[in-house]
This record gives C-alpha cells, sequence and structure tokens, in this order.
C-alpha cells in the first residue's frame, strides 16, 4: 500500500470524489478557526435542549489521536499547511503545558487556536457552579501520543517527535513493549500498567519512523506475542497482572496487517469475526456499526477488491453528516467493551468508554485516507 506522503493522485473516480469530500468537511473545520496553530473538535455534538452529557464532556475536546489522523490525511490529500498548522499546535501543547515539561503531552486539549500555556478541555458544571475536567482527558497515553509522533515524522518535526518518544521510553517501558500510560490529574497521576496491543503497534512504527530501532524492537515484540496461532487473531493485550486479553477489538485485529506486523489472513479472520451487516463492530461486544473501524478495514481490504470492501465504502458514504464528516456510530450509541480508565470516585466503577452517533473527525479522516488508498501505519 501507499504511504502517507505518497502521490495524492493514486485514488481516482468515485473514491477521489469522496475524499475530496471528506478532506473538504476538515478544511472548513478548520478554516472557521483562528489562523496559526488549531486544533480540531473531535466531536461536533448537540448543542440543544436534547443534549447529553456525553455532549456537555466533548464540547470542546480535541484528541491529539484524532487530530494526529486529520493532519495525516491532510498530508495525504496534499495539504501540507493544514497539516502544519495541526502538527505546530502538538509542537506548542509539547512545550507549554500548565503543569508538565518532560516531553509528554496530554490526551486532548481545548479545540481552536492554540494558546500559551495549552488549554486543556472541560466543562462548567452549573449545579455545583465549578469547572469540571476529565481525567482521561487531561492523561497522557503512549498510542495517542505515538500518532502525533506520526504527524510530526511526516512533518520532519522530529524534535517535538523524539522528546516524546524519550518520555515513553523513560516512563512507559515494561519488560516488553510499553505501558498504557498515565490516567488523571498532576501531580500525580494514575500510571497505567496494562499494555495494549492496539498502542505498542503505533509506538512500532512511530519508533521506527524515527530512526529509534531499538525502541520500534520492543514494542514490536509485545506485539508480536499477542497473537494466537489456534485463533489466527491477535489478542487485544494484557491486564496489570499479565493475563492475556482476548477480547477481540478492530483496532488490534486489523492494523497489524497495516503496520506490516501480521498478514492479511489475521486482519481478514477479525474483519470476518467483526462483521455487523455492512460494517464493523469496535470489539466482539459491540452490536453495532463503529464507523472509524469500517473505515481503516476498507483500507485494509482495498487491495484485495473484495464485495465486502466496497460494501464498506457504501456504508460510509450512508453515513456522513450534514457537515461532511461521517458519523462515529450508525446506531444512537455503541458499547466498546472497554473502560475508559478507573473511576475518580472512591470504590465506583470504572467509566465505561461507548460511542454516540455524532460527527466525528476520526472516522471522517480515516475513510478520506481509505478513499485515497494511503496507509498511515505503513513503514
Amino acid at each position: 500500500m501507499a504511504g502517507v506522503l505518497a502521490t495524492p493522485a493514486i485514488a481516482c473516480g468515485q473514491d477521489r470524489l469522496l475524499a475530496d469530500r471528506l478532506i473538504q468537511a476538515i478544511q472548513t473545520q478548520m478554516a472557521a478557526l483562528p489562523a496559526g496553530p488549531v486544533l480540531l473538535s473531535s466531536f461536533l455534538v448537540d448543542t440543544g435542549p436534547n443534549a447529553s452529557d456525553f455532549d456537555l464532556t466533548q464540547s470542546n475536546a480535541a484528541y491529539i489521536y484524532d487530530n494526529a489522523l486529520a493532519g495525516l490525511a491532510l498530508l495525504a490529500a496534499g495539504d501540507r499547511a493544514g497539516a502544519a498548522r495541526i502538527g505546530s499546535a502538538l509542537a506548542m501543547a509539547q512545550a507549554h503545558d500548565r503543569f508538565w515539561k518532560d516531553g509528554r503531552l496530554r490526551n486532548a486539549y481545548q479545540a481552536g487556536g492554540m494558546a500559551v500555556p495549552a488549554k486543556l478541555p472541560g466543562w462548567w458544571d452549573g449545579n455545583a457552579k465549578a469547572w469540571r475536567e476529565d481525567p482521561y482527558q487531561v492523561g497522557s497515553q503512549s498510542g495517542p501520543i505515538a500518532w502525533a509522533m506520526l504527524l510530526w515524522a511526516a512533518l520532519g518535526q522530529t524534535g517535538p517527535a523524539n522528546l516524546a518518544a524519550a518520555w515513553l521510553d523513560d516512563q512507559l517501558r515494561a519488560k516488553t513493549g510499553y505501558y498504557g500510560g498515565f490516567y488523571g490529574f498532576e501531580p500525580g497521576p494514575t500510571k497505567l500498567m496494562w499494555q495494549s496491543t492496539e498502542q505498542n503497534i503505533d509506538l512500532t512504527v512511530a519508533f521506527q519512523k524515527l530512526g529509534r530501532t531499538e525502541d520500534a524492537q520492543h514494542a514490536r515484540d509485545f506485539v508480536r506475542s499477542m497473537f494466537d496461532t489456534s485463533a489466527g487473531l491477535f489478542g487485544t493485550g494484557v491486564a496489570p497482572d499479565g493475563t492475556t486479553n482476548r477480547l477481540l477489538a478492530a483496532d488490534a485485529g486489523i492494523w497489524p496487517y497495516l503496520a506490516g506486523l501480521g498478514s492479511s489472513l489475521s486482519a481478514k479472520t477479525a474483519i470476518n469475526k467483526l462483521l455487523r451487516g455492512r460494517g464493523l463492530g469496535f470489539s466482539s461486544v459491540s452490536q453495532g456499526i463503529w464507523l472509524e473501524g469500517t473505515a481503516f478495514a476498507w483500507l485494509a481490504l482495498r487491495s484485495q477488491s473484495t464485495k465486502i470492501a466496497s460494501q464498506f465504502a457504501v456504508t460510509l458514504v450512508q453515513n456522513i453528516s450534514p457537515s461532511g464528516y461521517v458519523y462515529a456510530t450508525v446506531a444512537p450509541s455503541l458499547s466498546t467493551g472497554f473502560a475508559v480508565g478507573p473511576s475518580a470516585q472512591p470504590n465506583a466503577a470504572p467509566v465505561q468508554f461507548n460511542y454516540y452517533r455524532r460527527p466525528a473527525l476520526a472516522p471522517t479522516a480515516w475513510a478520506a485516507m481509505a478513499a485515497l488508498d494511503v496507509n498511515p501505519l505503513a513503514g
């Protein structure tokens, strides 16, 4: 498959029209922001009387994973200037955190023009008359940071990329692979001692693109250890106690192939098990279609010209919102089977990780790259 910096004219016909439509939607959102470094809202939320808690907590959140994807999609379409606005915003956020000075990024920042110090997302709690922040959003996980590193590497911004890489290797290196990250607020966030196959895939590629060969091998060894030969699938990762999580997740099942760490057969096996009509579930417990996974599954299947690949493309087109963004889900909500992280309240259950039918940046970026046949995880 083509790399991120390949000639963007490789797609033609209907696929190119779809890519142009999705890229234009991203550019339109960016054009509404101030000039200079910016981050885009990850979800276009409901602000009316029916707004949910999700809408409230995501109203100004710009996740770094989603924005890095958007930057890579803009690069794939030939808009280097737009991609550089996002890359520069992430570099500013790294350099001007309100507390940390060690090269890490937060999982999310406030959408809009980048401020100094970088503003974190949050919302006003009218009942308590207090500003609230989300412990996941203000935390730092290895996978999202790896995607920022991928964008920086593609833009030639190796300074901030290597600062982040050094922090990851110093703070999150496990015996094999890397730990999940940190969850919660400064000065003492909780270290997440689980390990994710997906995040170690991201790190493998990001480290490799930066020439950090040993770090890349360290992450790669963990990914390969997660392959279950009897099932022909990659496990999701390991819990803090070292037990393997055998729940099948779309990213852990398909991204190894996109990153050159797994076979096309393992990717097709994962896709077949996660099929939900003409789209893909987030995991084996998901009952509906997750459109982000549907987009990168389409990318994985493109070279094979399968009937199901064209069905995935149709599903994506049918779920483009009036804004031009692809919705996150087809149904009103979707369970992933995962938790966002431990509850901030003592003795409370972990916060569940669900998706909702809102126009979303990540599936839009993945669908644009799939339409262009550009693989951001290619070596």
